[in-house]
């Protein structure tokens, strides 16, 4: 059995590179008006039966991959006729559609062979695009596919393991990325300890990564951009998904209320997993976990010139360990875990003719994580609690020129309130309530965008983005001695009263240059400033963690990044080559200090070090696009690389030299492979593998009242071992009738296939007795290492479509 299996995945890798007549073929729809051949956007595309489609780009276009078969497609637009047409996709299509104002007849209908070629035109730099058919072509844990699963099998992207809340992109920290759903930031983006995002599946239409020179429209993070779309309910009947596994549970309702005016689309997700985790580790057999999703998006159209959406957005988290952290002075029998995402997005488009158009987007996001600690032998239950409330106005207006110049301008207003923390100790004695001071802050921000096509084989893309930064009261301004450890006076600054503030112009430029009809060359440069931060002293963010924006001591963050990229399509498009190289220095990346203990404490900037940092890699693509065998193969180096400079001997770290952070991943490999065996199975394989995590080892031990404590000289001075994973999918598509109306698949899934005990940490306990006397000799401390999945995950999902 393991040779015919280790066969069929040698296959598969094999006959990517080979020529293969596939049943899996790109479909590019192009709309124009047909009185004035432009382009039209944010035109709405519904296919069936595969129930997928999505909205026209500003060049007018869509593009999706499709398996042979027959469909049939609507495309409707605001002041236009609805158009349907029915194909028969056997070849790389595009379709062009010539749509009319009124209630003109269609006049023209062209259909014929041609591939896109996007990644050569584009003068963007370091961008990963995926659709969500795409998305659902990856196989994840526990039988669903999933964003943060999905986006780490790509080049430069990666997490630290099994658990881990978020990603880290070309070496970046976690909150270094800005995770956008439909224009909210989500703070706090997984589910089950990362094995999950918490984005509702069903609703998701595109997810857009950038890596290099990002847009002006985005500010606030200085490493990357994640940014997710919930798709437009355009539906003129009412239609039922979902999916029903052993894990999570989902269901999707999408309806028209007023027909032709105004649309919803509500799904939600649940998964109850406690009898599972025992499963994956035994240590684990304590430990509880549910979570809930949901998101809902009303689509109205007041005029053929309007469009107003909102999306709502609820997250819900619940899990209780006895092995990840421990609070200090807190004498509990475990920690427990509840936490919750609440964000409402409303976007008023209004297109004033086929060139230029305004949207206005308001956006709140509130995230609040709490923890209850149930103390040992009585009923009292200590409680934490923090968060974070956002608020953002943004206006745009867009012009598309010509067919060469387009350009967009816009000013963006956020507030940030953030509880940074505040304890109950209910009816303890020997715990005392704390309640930090609320921050307050504003940042607003202008930008302006363009991108500009002088030749033939030339295009260009700027960007200048200017932001305000402005620290409010209340708080307390302390003044510190040289060493910055003993407080000489403080001052209280009133609520609403300036504190501190910052000003940064950060300019973007992307160059593309094309050698031929098949080669580009790529540069970028992009600086980026971030005000908002997470500190933490574990491997992932947990809730526990802080978030803090720049005051008078910490300092914004800012990053400059260089790019440098080669790519090449071959086989008539069917295969995309590319190589990447990246520089990227920083600095007043936030770190903890030696010793530092944050949590709750009231001058954060003592616990705190702002450090500079490096990071650079080379980046290799392989992407075969079409056939029945497709997939991709990615492989990186890089590094990460921080240094302080503390001048204060005790305040400095690794004596100022440069360390790992913890990001730094030398090598990196990733591997996607789907087989299309017929039109009702398709089986997928996926490999990561990747350098150990850095971590740090004792440099020596020392005994203190009758213990010994181990002495920490460097940080991230050692690796876990190599980590690496095998994950396998198979879906099996089963109805037979055209058109049905019930459609549904059964998917399996198995995680980490060959059972590989990935280390998760690595941690001293102190020995008693002659406990393992083998392995440590008369060592006084034992070094342990944790694993969380440890054998292969089985998970079976039934998902389903009903209009």
């Amino acid at each position: 059995m393991k040779t015919s299996f280790l066969y069929l995945l040698y296959t598969g890798f094999l006959l990517m590179g080979s020529s293969v007549l596939g049943q899996d073929y790109n479909l590019t729809i192009k709309l124009r008006n047909s009185l004035t051949d432009e382009p039209l956007e944010n035109a709405n595309i519904l296919i069936v039966p595969c129930s997928c489609g999505g909205v026209s780009n500003t060049n007018g276009e869509f593009s999706i991959q499709l398996q042979q078969d027959d469909y049939s497609i609507r495309v409707s637009h605001i002041g236009f006729d609805e158009n349907r047409q029915n194909i028969t996709l056997e070849e790389d299509t595009v379709l062009e559609l010539f749509l009319t104002e009124n209630n003109e007849q269609l006049s023209e209908v062209v259909v014929r062979a041609k591939k896109r070629n996007e990644l050569l035109e584009s003068p963007q730099m370091g961008v990963l695009q995926l659709q969500s058919q795409e998305l659902k072509k990856m196989p994840a844990a526990l039988g669903e596919f999933d964003v943060l699963r999905s986006v780490t099998l790509m080049p430069g992207v990666n997490n630290s393991g099994e658990i881990s809340n978020g990603i880290s992109v070309r070496g970046g920290s976690l909150d270094q990325n800005l995770l956008l759903y439909d224009y909210a930031p989500v703070f706090n983006p997984t589910h089950l300890f990362g094995l999950f995002s918490v984005f509702t599946p069903d609703a998701l239409a595109s997810i857009d990564i950038y890596r290099a020179n990002i847009p002006a429209r985005y500010g606030g993070r200085s490493t990357s951009v994640l940014d997710i779309k919930v798709r437009n309910p355009y539906v003129d009947k009412f239609k039922l998904s979902g999916g029903v596994g052993l894990v999570s549970s989902r269901l999707t309702v999408e309806t028209p209320l007023i027909k032709d005016k105004l649309m919803v689309m509500a799904g939600i997700r649940a998964g109850l997993s406690d009898f599972l985790l025992p499963i994956f580790s035994q240590r684990l057999k304590n430990t509880k976990a549910r979570f809930y999703d949901s998101t809902i998006k009303l689509l109205y159209l007041p005029t053929e010139k309007d469009q107003i959406s909102f999306t709502g957005f609820y997250s819900k988290d619940f899990y209780q360990l006895d092995l990840i952290t421990k609070v200090e002075n807190i004498n509990a029998e475990n920690n427990q875990y509840d936490f919750k995402t609440l964000n409402g997005t409303l976007n008023w488009s209004h297109t004033f003719n086929e060139k230029v158009s305004l949207k206005t987007i308001f956006v709140a996001s509130n995230y609040s994580p709490k923890n209850t600690f149930p103390e040992l032998e009585n009923a009292n239950e200590i409680e934490y609690k923090s968060g974070i409330h956002y608020t953002s106005l943004i206006s745009e207006v867009s012009n598309k020129v010509s067919e060469k110049l387009d350009y967009y301008t816009g000013v963006q207003l956020n507030n940030y309130k953030i509880n940074p923390g505040e304890l109950d100790p209910g009816l303890s004695n020997g715990v005392l309530p704390v309640n930090l001071l609320e921050e307050n802050s504003y940042e607003l921000s202008g930008y302006a965008n363009v991108n500009w096509k002088p030749k033939r084989n030339l295009t260009l893309s700027a960007g200048l983005r200017y932001n305000y930064f402005q620290f409010n009261g209340p708080y307390v301004l302390n003044s510190y001695d040289e060493a910055g450890e003993v407080v000489i006076e403080s001052n209280f600054i009133e609520k609403g009263k300036k504190v501190q503030s910052y000003n940064n112009l950060e300019p973007r430029l992307g160059v593309n240059f094309k050698v031929g009809e098949s080669t580009s060359v790529k540069a970028s440069f992009a600086n980026a400033n971030q005000y908002l931060q997470n500190v933490y002293n574990s491997t992932t963010p947990l809730p526990t963690s802080r978030w803090k924006t720049s005051d008078s001591f910490i300092k914004p963050q800012s990053s400059y990044a260089y790019g440098l990229g080669l790519y090449k399509n071959l086989k008539n498009n069917e295969i995309e080559v590319g190589v990447e190289g990246y520089f990227r220095s920083s600095k007043n990346n936030l770190t903890y200090r030696p010793g530092a203990d944050f949590f709750l404490a009231e001058s954060i900037e003592q616990s705190v070090a702002q450090v500079e940092g490096k990071a650079y890699g080379v980046e290799l693509s392989f992407k075969k696009k079409v056939g029945n065998v497709n997939g991709w193969l990615n492989y990186a180096w890089s590094r990460s690389l921080l240094r302080s400079d503390e001048a204060v001997l005790a305040n400095r770290i690794n004596n100022n030299n440069w360390f790992s952070s913890d990001f730094d991943r030398p090598h990196i490999i990733n591997a996607s492979v789907n087989i299309i065996a017929d039109k009702y199975n398709t089986v997928s394989f996926n490999f990561t593998g990747q350098t150990g995590r850095p971590y740090t080892i004792a440099n020596g031990v020392f005994e203190f009242e009758d213990k010994n404590v181990p002495i920490f000289l460097e940080r991230n001075n050692d690796r876990l071992p190599t980590y690496h994973r095998l994950d396998f999918s198979w879906k099996v598509a089963y109805s037979k009738k055209k058109n049905a109306r019930w459609l549904g698949d059964w998917t399996f899934t198995v995680y980490n296939v060959y059972g590989r005990k990935n280390a998760y940490s690595r941690f001293y306990s102190q020995r008693d007795g002659n406990i393992d006397k083998d392995f440590f000799g008369g060592f006084p401390l034992g070094s342990y290492q944790l694993e969380v999945s440890n054998s292969p995950i089985l998970a079976l999902t039934y998902n389903f479509t009903f209009q």
